[in-house]
């Protein structure tokens, strides 16, 4: 059983219309570097609602390190505002020693997952926990009591006294992420923090993160470039292409979004027409529909072969969903109404090379 951690509550159920918690407007931040500029963000605007997990995925490159690290203004955006918890942090950014306080105090509420663990070898793993009650004064009792707890919580309650070179990789990442909840974040960043592990770790660490989302309540924003992660464990995505968002939503809203790209990547589907004279319907399950045989329906009512070319099926969110590209004899003007019939059971259908066409509006 894990132990509850004071300071914290209980999540709530996650609202559609939820608070953001953290938001970002007009983000910039250009690099200069030897008489070059190069921008790494590129105007970002971005909506973290509270009690939610937030993925921002991208190729290598696309800022999404830079997005994080001005989140928590481990970086100064050039221009911008990043506003956290209501607070704006970016007006306490080098406006005097008060200012400075408070961003540090702000900064204390926001924890941070490193992709390489930043353990110190020299101290045990329950002095790493305690590093940062060290800098925000917290008497050694408490510090202790704390550490323990965060261990329990985590699923190291009997390494306490352990260094990290005697740690797994995923051991080194749960003392992280117990180090990064010292401070009562309400906001956990976390870069790449899955990206060094191996699969069946990754699987456990993000079971963790979930966890930790819905028993204390923490908002998570996490970035990766693995559409698994997003798959596995996150509410809303934002995809991110050279310094820009160019795609953002909750997962569901995203599947249910005629040719989006964020959806086309998390269920990648091939496959060709075998002949000119065939159609290829790209259809998406999402909701109710996953479970139903409306392939199968299909074929005995219009008395047609249908070939699968491939199909992508997964659960997020507890729920079924997936893409299937199938290829149905005769021109698309020849299916006309079995597109119809896909689309009157609540199917978003795509044709490749021809506009998405969306679910019939109301259809369950």
């Amino acid at each position: 059983m894990h132990a509850h951690v004071p300071g914290h509550t209980h999540a709530r159920a996650l609202d559609s219309d939820g608070k953001p918690v953290i938001t970002t407007s007009g983000l910039t931040k250009v690099y200069r570097s030897r008489g070059r500029e190069v921008t790494a963000l590129d105007g970002v605007d971005l909506h973290v609602r509270e009690g939610e997990v937030y993925g921002v995925i991208g190729q290598s490159g696309a800022g999404k390190s830079s997005l994080i690290r001005c989140v928590n203004l481990l970086e100064r955006p050039t221009s911008g505002t990043v506003t956290v918890a209501g607070q704006d942090l970016t007006a306490l950014a080098g406006r005097g020693p008060r200012a400075g306080r408070e961003l540090r105090q702000a900064r204390s509420r926001i924890g941070m997952v490193f992709q390489h663990f930043n353990l110190l070898s020299s101290r045990t793993v329950q002095e790493n926990i305690e590093l940062p009650l060290e800098i925000l004064g917290t008497s050694g009792k408490e510090r202790s009591r704390k550490a323990l707890g965060l261990l329990d919580l985590v699923g190291l309650a009997d390494k306490a006294r352990a260094y990290p070179a005697q740690l797994s990789g995923g051991q080194k990442q749960r003392v992280g992420i117990a180090r990064a909840l010292a401070g009562d974040p309400k906001v956990l960043l976390s870069d790449e923090a899955t990206s060094a592990l191996d699969p069946e770790t990754t699987r456990s660490i993000l079971q963790l993160l979930r966890d930790l989302n819905r028993q204390l309540g923490l908002t998570v924003l996490l970035i990766t470039h693995e559409m698994d992660v997003v798959k596995s464990i996150c509410d809303s995505a934002a995809l991110m292409d050279k310094g820009r968002i160019v795609e953002s939503g909750t997962v569901s809203e995203l599947l249910a979004t005629p040719g989006s790209e964020l959806a086309a990547a998390l269920f990648p589907v091939g496959g060709e027409a075998s002949g000119a004279d065939r159609t290829v319907l790209d259809v998406t399950f999402h909701g109710d529909s996953a479970t139903q045989p409306v392939i199968s329906q299909l074929s005995r009512t219009y008395n047609i072969d249908i070939s699968i070319l491939g199909a992508a099926i997964d659960t997020v969110g507890g729920l079924q969903v997936g893409r299937m590209r199938i290829e149905l004899p005769g021109r698309y003007e020849d299916n006309v109404v079995p597109i119809g019939f896909l689309r009157e059971q609540g199917l978003q259908i795509d044709v490749p090379g021809r506009e998405a066409l969306p679910a019939k509006e109301g259809a369950k």
